[in-house]
């Protein structure tokens, strides 16, 4: 439970929420600790399994953002220039909200958390632990892009938007923005909306417009292509039974992450699940059997450490979701020798020049104890080695794990001056001298394949992890040293916290605040999955190498 301050504060929320039509019908919200804030708690059993159930109308969405009094006319106009989109839109809301000294979001917003454990808010000293990793580097242009974007939009915006509510002491500043943004990014769902309650106007319009077809296309045309961009989505997906649409959802956003998700959510556009139309409720999965009191949690997705990092704020140790991004540098491209042939070949067979390394692809390597996948493969996976028989398929073609689609855009980059006129000519081959068609990306993957093999390929890949291993382990260490840091550690959240775990002795292992352990958690994954990726492509070489591929 929550502090005596925290207390009354949630008390107002939950009355907040039941007069607004929200349902607690198996669970309740309460404070579960420094780290997580608030929870949904489960308590009596719900025969159905249906736990909680919000109104759609209660949903914060770009919608109900065009329907604000204040906003509305401003971000419409907006609209109409391209300057803005949807997820804006509800940041500006957020922000805008929470500086408005008579909001009617007051209960819900004064319970939301004021700081984060993403990279955005750490300290510069913080900030020190992932450098060396794709997050700092990403963490870094991102805090640059909020600061411009804030000093050149948003601050004379938001001012504007407090002047036209009658507010003319307010001031706002760069964290009131950063805020929202966070608050947006760490409890926004995506939601599969019923499209009567996302666009009533435009089906209110279209019923009037077929009952009237002298009204023609003119204004609700327009109006339609409007709204249509409001969620993202083209004029064509109105017309399905539901829209997709991004947005905080009052009560189900307290939900926090677990691997094992103990509850989902889900819509029910008719009611018939929840005897209530029109409703976002929360449903537990069928194998919970929750007690009284027990966290109820969702899953936000099959998400690395540093996607939970970046835009939640926690990691979990030993993610089975983990992954590592290897990309060839775009600028780099134009200092290789025929890069301009290159860049062409590359955009003909739609090459990726950067790809996701995923802890699961190791389980069908070289290096994998898991006999039933090593040998699975899809035809997909491997390029058409029978294209003109002039190369040999390889024997470890089976236990290649990294895209091909990589694979062919490292060849192309590797190709030697010889390699570029033979594959040409193959390629005229195919298609004749007077180049009756344009031949297609797999015969350009395929006719690279047979002229440079794996080889080049697979040496630049080595290079491209040697690298990144090298990165990581001169900013902070090697996988061992990350270990040991680890082991050495007592982990607090907040000096209350320590004292309630008998901190307020002396501890015998140093002091690591959360964010410096969620970090060390991220970058010791990091340099793991690296070093056996490594391993994987150093081995694939040497038998490319010895089978002359």
């Amino acid at each position: 439970m929550g502090s005596s301050e925290e207390d009354p504060k949630l008390q107002v929320l939950l009355d907040w929420l039941k007069l607004n039509g929200v349902e607690f019908r198996g669970c309740n919200i309460n404070y579960s600790d420094s780290n997580k804030g608030f929870g949904v708690f489960s308590s009596h059993g719900a025969n159905d399994g249906v736990l909680l159930v919000v109104p759609v109308s209660l949903a914060i969405t770009p919608m109900r953002v065009l329907q604000d009094p204040i906003l509305g006319p401003v971000c419409s106009a907006m609209y109409d220039e391209g300057e803005v989109d949807d997820r804006f839109l509800i940041i500006l809301f957020l922000t805008l909200e929470s500086l408005r000294k008579n909001s009617s979001w007051k209960p819900y917003l004064d319970v939301l958390p004021t700081t984060f454990g993403t990279p955005l808010w750490f300290s510069d000293d913080e900030l020190l632990e992932l450098k060396g990793t794709t997050l700092f580097k990403a963490t870094e242009l991102r805090k640059k892009n909020l600061q411009s974007f804030y000093d050149d939009k948003v601050k004379k915006l938001v001012k504007k938007l407090l002047v036209l509510d009658g507010d003319l002491e307010t001031e706002v500043c760069f964290n009131d923005f950063l805020w929202a943004n966070s608050i947006f990014w760490t409890r926004a769902l995506t939601v599969p909306l019923p499209r009567s309650s996302v666009f009533p106007q435009v089906e209110d319009e279209q019923q009037n417009h077929a009952s009237n077809p002298e009204l023609g296309n003119g204004e609700n045309g327009k109006k339609h292509e409007v709204e249509s961009q409001v969620v993202g989505v083209d004029s064509s997906s109105i017309q399905g039974e539901t829209v997709w649409v991004e947005g905080l959802v009052p009560g189900i956003d307290f939900c926090n992450h677990d691997l094992k998700a103990a509850a989902t959510w889900e819509v029910d556009g008719t009611g018939s699940a929840t005897g209530v139309p029109l409703t976002v409720y929360l449903r537990s999965v069928e194998e919970a059997h929750h007690q009284i009191g027990e966290e109820i949690s969702i899953s936000y997705g099959d998400k690395g450490n540093e996607e939970l990092l970046f835009l939640y704020g926690f990691v979990t140790d030993n993610n089975p979701n983990d992954y590592i991004m290897v990309h060839y540098p775009a600028e780099a491209i134009k200092n290789v020798p025929f890069s301009e042939t290159k860049q062409q070949l590359l955009e003909e067979q739609k090459a990726e020049k950067m790809c996701l390394l995923s802890k699961s692809l190791l389980d069908r390597g070289f290096f994998s104890n898991k006999k039933e996948t090593n040998d699975r493969c899809k035809e997909t996976d491997v390029p058409n080695y029978s294209w003109s028989g002039q190369r040999k398929t390889p024997s470890y073609v089976n236990k290649i794990i990294f895209p091909e689609e990589f694979l062919s855009c490292l060849r192309t980059i590797s190709m030697q001056e010889h390699e570029i006129y033979r594959v040409s000519s193959l390629l005229e081959e195919l298609v004749g001298s007077e180049g009756e068609r344009q031949p297609s990306d797999t015969e350009v993957r395929a006719a690279i394949w047979e002229v440079c093999g794996d080889s080049g390929a697979l040496q630049l890949l080595v290079d491209l992890l040697s690298t990144r291993m090298m990165d990581l382990e001169e900013c902070s260490g090697t996988e061992d040293s990350d270990t040991q840091l680890l082991e050495k550690v007592y982990c607090y959240k907040t000096p209350e916290d320590g004292k309630s775990n008998g901190a307020d002795e002396a501890p015998k292992k140093q002091e690591l605040n959360r964010n410096k352990w969620a970090s060390i958690i991220y970058r010791r994954g990091q340099k793991q999955l690296t070093r056996r990726f490594l391993k994987e492509a150093e081995h694939a070489l040497q038998l490319a190498l010895s089978e002359g591929n």
